[in-house]
C-alpha cells in the first residue's frame, strides 16, 4: 500500500540544509498496522507527514497503491488526500462546531454528496465510535477520550483507504488510551484500513500493530514483527524503549541476582508454548532445580507471550539446556 524509495527530507535553517529524514526505504503492507516509535526528533513525524506530502520530500519516490504521488500536481493532490485520514495527538477539533458539524467538515468540503447523505454518514460515525448521543454537544463539553473519538470519526468520513494517527494517544490517561487503540484495532479489523501510527510508547506498539520500525536521528534502526522486536531487540535504540516500557534496569537486575547461584537465563515463550508445563518436565527428566527470578506474561496484539529469568542449579545442566534449546521457546543466556 505504502513504498517510499529512498525518501529524504531536509529544512532550510538560516541557510543550512538540516536532515530531519536520511534515505528511506519502507514498505507498508495493504491492511496492517503499522507502528513508528522514536523519541522527540528521531523523524517519526516527518515520515508520517509526508505519507499525504503534508510535508514535501527533498528527494526519493513515495507510491501509494502503486501511483507515485511525488508526481501530483495540486488537483491530483487534493483528492489522493480524500483516501488518506489524519487523526492528531490534540484532536484539532473546531470548537465553534458541534460534534457532528466537525465530523461532517470533510464531506462538506468534498462537495460530492447532497446534505442528507452527509447527515446519514455523519450519523453512522458517531455510532461506529460510540458518539451518537453528544452529536449536538461542543468539544468543551467533552472528555479527552470524547474528543479523540471525534478525530477519529472525521478522519473515516471519506472513507480513505489509510490512517495515519500522529501520537493519538499520548495526551490521553491509560484507561482512554486502552480503549482508543481497541477503537482502532476494531476499525482496521472491519474495514480493512491501512494503519500507520507514530508514538513513543512501546506499549502502544504492542498492543495494536503488526509490524514496527524504530527511529533515531532520521534513520530506521531496526524493524520487522513487532513480537520479534518487542521480544528479541538487536538495537540499544530498541532495547531501551522495551527496558523503558518494562520499568526495568538491565544492569540493575543483573546486580540483584549477584548473589543467586547457579546459570541463569531469561526464557522467551510465544503463542500456545506459553501456557506448556515446560519447567516442570525439564526438572524431572534432569534433575535440575530452577528458581524463577522475574517474568511475565502479556499479550503482544493477539498473541500470547511470556519471558521468565531463571536460576538453574544442580542435575544435569547441559541435558535440560538442550531440551529448552529443542522446545518452542527462545533461550539466553545472562550468565554462564
Amino acid at each position: 500500500m505504502i513504498d517510499f524509495d529512498r525518501v529524504h527530507k531536509a529544512y532550510l535553517v538560516n541557510g543550512r540544509s538540516i536532515p530531519a529524514l536520511q534515505p528511506t526505504t519502507l514498505a507498508i503492507a495493504d491492511g496492517e498496522v503499522f507502528g513508528l516509535i522514536g523519541h522527540s526528533g528521531a523523524g517519526k513525524s516527518t515520515l508520517l507527514r509526508l505519507i499525504n506530502r503534508l510535508e514535501e520530500p527533498s528527494g526519493g519516490r513515495i507510491r501509494i497503491a502503486g501511483d507515485d504521488i511525488t508526481a501530483l500536481d495540486a488537483d491530483g493532490l487534493r483528492r489522493f488526500r480524500q483516501q488518506v485520514g489524519m487523526i492528531f495527538q490534540h484532536f484539532n477539533l473546531l470548537a465553534s462546531k458541534t460534534v457532528a458539524d466537525n465530523v461532517a467538515l470533510p464531506l462538506k468540503l468534498a462537495g460530492e454528496l447532497p446534505r442528507r447523505k452527509i447527515d446519514q454518514r455523519v450519523a453512522e460515525l458517531l455510532a461506529r465510535v460510540g458518539l451518537s448521543e453528544h452529536a449536538n454537544k461542543y468539544p468543551a463539553q467533552l472528555s479527552g477520550g470524547q474528543k479523540q473519538r471525534v478525530g477519529i470519526a472525521r478522519a473515516l468520513a471519506t472513507r480513505p483507504k489509510i490512517l495515519l494517527c500522529d501520537e493519538a494517544t499520548s495526551a490521553l490517561d491509560p484507561q482512554t488510551t486502552a480503549s482508543v487503540l481497541q477503537l482502532l484495532a476494531e476499525i482496521n479489523r472491519e474495514l480493512k484500513l491501512t494503519i500507520v501510527l507514530i508514538t513513543h510508547e512501546m506499549d502502544v506498539i504492542r498492543r495494536v500493530c503488526d509490524r514496527v520500525a524504530v527511529m533515531d536521528a532520521g534513520v530506521i534502526v531496526e524493524q520487522g514483527p513487532v513480537a520479534e522486536v518487542f521480544l528479541h531487540p538487536q538495537h540499544p535504540t530498541t532495547r531501551r524503549f522495551v527496558l523503558e516500557a518494562e520499568q526495568v534496569d538491565e544492569n540493575e537486575q543483573l546486580d540483584d541476582f549477584a548473589h543467586v547461584p547457579g546459570r541463569i537465563l531469561r526464557l522467551t515463550f510465544q503463542g500456545e508454548a506459553t501456557y506448556a508445563p515446560l519447567l516442570g518436565t525439564v526438572a524431572r527428566e534432569t534433575g535440575v532445580d530452577y528458581s524463577i527470578l522475574a517474568g511475565r506474561i502479556d499479550r503482544i496484539k493477539d498473541t500470547p507471550y511470556g519471558q521468565l529469568t531463571l536460576a538453574l542449579t544442580g542435575g544435569d545442566l547441559e541435558a535440560a539446556m538442550s531440551q529448552l534449546n529443542v522446545a518452542d521457546v527462545h533461550v539466553e543466556v545472562l550468565r554462564g
